[in-house]
């Protein structure tokens, strides 16, 4: 296995409600993940979160699961944990700024092919950085998109 840990954090011209209002849908993910394909809600939860299925492709391998919000706090932040062919985690921070809103996703997860250890990690973390820094500014540039219309 091999231990992936990313942060990024993108300020977004938008009120941390409508930010947070378009993260709670796990249907929005794909739009702004690129190499997410697939992110369903299974079922709500009683903290108010949710408990999704997703399917990521990494190198063209889809990797499935499902990741369950064990944190849920609205307008301030979702904590999840993954289940499935990548297990760990991942953090979303929304913070209010003056009418934007400043949003940190953190994950830390484990990729399960065993050539990744030795071989590709310097690979993996690149790609999961770059697929991180472009997710954040698909967001932005979504959310910021729809508060003008």
């Amino acid at each position: 296995m091999t231990r992936t840990d990313v942060t990024a954090t993108t300020q977004i011209d938008a009120s941390v409600e409508v930010v947070f209002e378009y993260l709670d849908d796990p249907r929005n993910q794909p739009e702004f993940t690129p190499s997410l394909t697939r992110s369903e809600p299974v079922e709500e939860l009683s903290n108010g979160g949710k408990r999704v299925a997703y399917t990521y492709s990494m190198a063209g391998i889809d990797l499935t699961g499902e990741i369950t919000a064990t944190t849920y706090e609205p307008e301030s932040a979702i904590h999840w944990e993954m289940d499935g062919d990548i297990t760990g985690e991942i953090q979303w921070n929304f913070e209010a700024d003056e009418g934007t809103t400043v949003f940190s996703y953190t994950a830390r997860y484990d990729i399960p092919v065993p050539v990744l250890d030795s071989v590709v990690k310097p690979f993996a973390e690149r790609y999961n950085e770059r697929e991180l820094n472009t997710a954040l500014e698909n967001l932005r540039t979504r959310i910021e998109a729809d508060s003008i219309n």
